[in-house]
Parts: C-alpha cells; sequence; structure tokens
C-alpha cells in the first residue's frame, strides 16, 4: 500500500472542549465528545462546571424549522 491509497479520517471538532475527536453525538449541526458528553452528564447543577457548559452549549446552532 502506498501513502496515496491511504485515507487519513479525521475527527470532528467538539463544541465543548474545543479538541478534535472521532467519536461522540451531534446536536442538530453541532458535534460534542464522548468525554464531554459523560463529564456534562454527571456535573451536579450546584457544580460552578454546569454553568460553563451552559454556555458551550449554547454555541449549538439549531437548523431552521420550515413549514
Amino acid at each position: 500500500m502506498n501513502s496515496n491509497s491511504l485515507q487519513r479520517f479525521k475527527g470532528e471538532t467538539c463544541i465543548i472542549c474545543d479538541l478534535e475527536k472521532m467519536t461522540g453525538i451531534h446536536l442538530y449541526t453541532s458535534f460534542i465528545c464522548v468525554d464531554c458528553e459523560k463529564e456534562m452528564t454527571s456535573t451536579q447543577t450546584s457544580d460552578p462546571k454546569y454553568q460553563y457548559y451552559l454556555e458551550k452549549l449554547r454555541r449549538v446552532k439549531n437548523p431552521p424549522l420550515y413549514s
């Protein structure tokens, strides 16, 4: 195999940690990596990180609804 036949797959950029990751979920058109998803779902509302996650989630762009 030569280097031209190998295709390198790049992950997607997580909207929470801004790192490129291979696995995660899509929320509308945004990507959240598995690590951030687990961290968010286990964070208590009284934890200061909770507010940080809310701010980051505001970056999610929902697609327009056509009727």
